[in-house]
C-alpha cells in the first residue's frame, strides 16, 4: 500500500502545510466539487470556492477571480487535488494580507504556507514529560528496551512513532482504558500495524477526555512535535488530576461548609478544585492573596513558599519567606518539595516564567503526595451513591466526551453545568444538521441575563422537535436549571440522531433513505450470518450479548482476522465477560470506531451504548473502500488487519461540514 502522504498528497512540502484531518476535509470538499460539475478548471474555482471558510468569507468571487488570473496564465488548466491545495493556500494568504491581520475564521486552517515553522514546543515541558514517562513506564516489559529516554534529545518523537508508548501512557492515566492484547507490540512494526496502534491511541485518548480534533495518525508517524507533546500533556494532566474529585478523595468535603457548596464542588473541573484546595491551605498561613491561576499568580514563589510550609512545616527554611529574588525563592521552594519527596515537574525558571502546564502538574503532584486534609470524612449523605447515580454519572461521561470530540468552540467539564446557556447544544445541532440553527437569534456566551439562556434553550428544544425528538414535558428553563434527567434524555436523542444522520449520508449504501435502529440491527445480523458466525442479536437489549461473542464475530466479519480468537474467552463468568468486553472496545477503536462506552456497558447490556457500538462499527465498515475490506494485513502475531486511517470516525465526519 502506498504511504498515506501518497493517498492524499504526494508532495511532501505541500502535505506539511496541513494536518491530516485538514487534508482529508479539503479532499472531501474537492471531490464534492467534482461530483457537482465534473472535471474542474482554474476558471471554475472563483465561484466554487465560495463555500470554503476564509477564502469564501473574506474574498468576493471577483477578487478570487482577479487573483487567480494574475497568478496563472491558463485558466483552462484542469485542477487536480494538489493544484487545488496550492490555490487554497495562495488565496488564504491573500485573504490574510488583504485584512491586514489573520483573516476571519482563519483558525479553521493553517494561516499560511509557512505555518509549520511557527509551531514550537517548550523544551522544559518536553523534558518534564519525558521524566514522567521514564518514571511510570521505565519498568514496562516491552518499553524498557527503549527507556529511559534522554530528555535533552528528540528520541521521544522517534519512540512514539510505533504508537505503543502512547497507548501505554493512556493506561497509566486511566487504567484499563486499552486492552493491551489489542496493541501491536513487536520491535519492528509494518505501516499497517503502526497505523492501527495510533488509531487505537487517538480513539482511546478521546474516550478518556483528550481533545484530538485535527490530529491524525500520520502526524505521529511523522513525529510532529507540537502535536505529540500536546497529546502527552493532556494524558499526563488527566492522570495527575484523577484524584481531584469527591468520589476518589472524599476528604475534599473539608473545603466546603454545606451540602449546597458540596454539590457545587462536585460540578467543578479538577483544576478548579485544585485551585480551591490550594487557597484553602493558604488560608492557614499568613498569605492573604487568592490564587486564581497557575501562571501569573505564582510567579513570585510566595504562594508556593507558604503552601509547602503549611503542608510540611518540618522541612521549612526561614529563608524561603524572606529572600526577595524570585529565582532564588523558587529554588528554595523546589528544595522544600524535594525534601517532601515530591517530583518537581518544573524548574525554578518555570515558576518565575509562570509555565501554566508545569505549575499545574507540580501542584497536582503535591496534592497527590500530601494534601493536608483530615483523614476523617464528614458524614454527608450525598457521598453515598445509589445505582441510579452511578448510571447518571456514566451517561454524563459518555455525552461529555462525545460533545468534546466534535470540535465545538468550548470544551465542557460537566454537561449539567456547562450546557445551561444552550450555546454548545446549538453548535452541536449545527454539526448534526448543518444550517438548522438560526444564529441571528442565538445569544453567544458569556451570557449574564437568565432569559437570554432560556432563549437559546428554547431554540434547542424547537430544533429537537424539528428533528423528531421526543420532548414531552420539557421546557427551555429545564436545561437552564440543569435538570439531569431531561438533559440526558435530550443528549441521547441528539447523539442517536447524529449517528443515524452520518449513516444516511453514506448515500451509496442508504440511497438517501432514513436509517432506523431496525436497519442497524438487520445489517449486523446479516453480516455475522454471512460470515458464518454462530450468534445473533435479537434486539439491542438482548441479554445474550453480555458475553461479547456477537460483537467479536461482527468485528471479525467487517475486517477478517482482526480478532485473535486465541485471546477470547467463552464469556461464562463475569470475569470472562469483562475480558471480552474490554477486548471488543479496544479492537473497535483500533479499527477506527469512535466510541465512548465502558466494558460494563456491554456486560450489563446497556441498550443505548449497545446501539452506539453497533452503529459505529456499521459506519466504519460502510465508509471503507471496497478494496480495503477485501484486503488483508500481515499481522500474524495479533491476527489483526486494517488499512484505514484513524480519523474515519463519526465525529470527524461531522467536523468536515465546517468548511461549508
Amino acid at each position: 500500500m502506498a504511504g498515506y502522504i501518497g493517498i492524499l498528497c504526494s508532495d511532501p512540502w505541500l502535505h506539511n502545510q496541513f494536518t491530516q484531518v485538514e487534508l482529508r476535509t479539503l479532499k472531501s470538499q474537492y471531490h464534492t466539487l467534482r461530483r457537482e460539475s465534473g472535471p474542474l478548471t482554474l476558471s471554475d474555482l472563483p465561484s466554487k470556492m465560495s463555500k470554503l471558510k476564509v477564502v469564501g468569507e473574506n474574498l468576493t468571487e471577483e477578487e478570487r477571480d482577479s487573483f487567480l488570473r494574475s497568478n496563472y496564465q491558463n485558466m483552462n488548466d484542469e485542477v487536480d487535488f494538489e493544484l487545488f491545495l496550492r490555490v487554497y493556500l495562495k488565496l488564504h494568504a491573500h485573504a490574510s494580507s488583504k485584512m491586514g491581520s489573520p483573516a476571519k475564521n482563519s483558525s479553521a486552517f493553517l494561516k499560511a504556507a509557512t505555518t509549520t515553522l511557527l509551531h514550537t514546543i517548550s523544551e522544559s515541558e518536553k523534558s518534564s514529560y519525558v521524566s514522567h514517562i521514564n518514571n511510570y513506564l521505565g519498568e514496562d516489559k516491552f518499553l524498557k528496551q527503549f527507556l529511559p529516554i534522554d530528555p535533552s534529545t528528540n528520541d521521544l518523537f522517534e519512540i512514539v512513532k510505533d504508537g505503543v508508548l502512547l497507548c501505554k501512557l493512556i493506561n497509566v492515566a486511566v487504567p484499563g482504558t486499552i486492552d493491551e492484547r489489542a496493541i501491536n507490540m513487536k520491535r519492528l512494526l509494518n505501516p499497517w500495524e503502526r497505523n492501527e496502534n495510533h488509531t487505537l491511541c487517538l480513539n482511546s485518548a478521546k474516550a478518556i477526555g483528550c481533545t484530538v480534533v485535527n490530529i491524525g495518525t500520520q502526524d505521529f508517524i511523522e513525529g510532529r512535535r507540537h502535536l505529540v507533546v500536546g497529546l502527552i500533556a493532556q494524558i499526563i494532566k488527566i492522570q495527575l488530576l484523577a484524584d481531584l474529585n469527591l468520589k476518589k478523595t472524599p476528604q475534599l468535603v473539608e473545603l466546603v461548609d454545606s451540602s449546597e457548596d458540596a454539590e457545587e464542588l462536585l460540578s467543578l473541573p479538577p483544576e478548579k478544585i485544585l485551585l480551591r484546595w490550594m487557597n484553602f491551605q493558604l488560608k492557614k498561613s499568613e498569605y492573604k492573596k487568592v490564587v486564581s491561576n497557575f501562571s501569573s499568580d505564582i510567579k513570585d514563589g510566595e504562594a508556593y513558599a507558604h503552601l509547602l510550609n503549611v503542608l510540611a512545616p518540618e522541612h521549612s527554611n526561614p529563608r524561603t519567606l524572606t529572600v526577595k529574588d524570585p529565582l532564588k525563592k523558587a529554588n528554595l521552594v523546589l528544595e522544600h518539595a524535594d525534601k517532601m519527596g515530591c517530583k518537581r515537574y518544573l524548574t525554578a525558571k518555570d515558576i518565575v516564567e509562570g509555565s501554566p502546564n508545569l505549575n499545574l502538574a507540580f501542584v497536582a503532584h503535591v496534592f497527590q503526595h500530601r494534601n493536608g486534609l483530615s483523614t476523617q470524612t464528614k458524614n454527608i449523605s450525598f457521598l453515598e451513591t445509589s445505582p441510579d447515580d452511578v448510571q447518571v454519572s456514566r451517561e454524563e461521561r459518555v455525552f461529555r466526551f462525545w460533545l468534546n470530540s466534535l470540535g465545538n468552540t468550548m470544551c465542557i467539564d460537566n454537561v449539567f453545568e456547562d450546557l445551561r446557556d444552550g450555546w454548545i447544544l446549538l453548535e452541536t445541532l449545527d454539526k448534526v444538521s448543518p444550517k438548522i440553527v438560526n444564529w441571528k437569534i442565538a445569544n453567544k456566551p458569556p451570557i449574564k441575563m437568565p432569559f437570554k439562556k432560556v432563549e437559546n434553550c428554547n431554540q434547542v428544544l424547537k430544533l429537537g422537535k424539528q428533528l423528531k425528538f421526543s420532548l414531552v414535558n420539557i421546557a427551555g428553563n429545564d436545561i437552564v436549571q440543569g435538570n439531569k434527567k431531561l438533559i440526558l434524555a435530550y443528549l441521547w436523542q441528539l447523539m442517536r440522531c447524529h449517528m443515524l444522520q452520518l449513516l444516511r449520508n453514506l448515500r451509496f449504501h442508504s440511497h438517501g433513505k432514513e436509517i432506523t435502529d431496525a436497519d442497524i440491527l438487520e445489517w449486523a445480523n446479516n453480516l455475522v450470518k454471512n460470515s458464518r458466525g454462530q450468534s445473533r442479536m435479537n434486539s439491542f437489549k438482548d441479554k445474550s450479548l453480555s458475553d461479547g461473542i456477537f460483537f467479536l464475530e461482527l468485528l471479525s466479519a467487517v475486517q477478517p482476522r482482526v480478532v485473535n480468537w486465541s485471546l477470547v474467552t467463552k464469556g461464562l463468568s463475569d470475569e470472562e465477560k469483562t475480558m471480552n468486553a474490554s477486548y471488543i472496545i479496544s479492537i473497535a477503536r483500533k479499527l477506527g470506531c469512535s466510541i465512548f462506552l465502558l466494558p460494563e456497558d456491554i456486560t450489563e447490556v446497556n441498550q443505548k451504548m449497545i446501539l452506539t457500538l453497533t452503529a459505529s462499527i456499521m459506519y466504519w465498515c460502510l465508509n471503507q473502500p471496497v478494496e480495503d475490506k477485501s484486503s488483508s494485513s500481515s499481522d500474524s502475531e495479533n491476527g489483526s488487519q486494517s488499512e484505514t486511517m484513524s480519523n474515519s470516525t463519526m465525529d470527524d465526519a461531522a467536523s468536515e461540514s465546517s468548511l461549508e
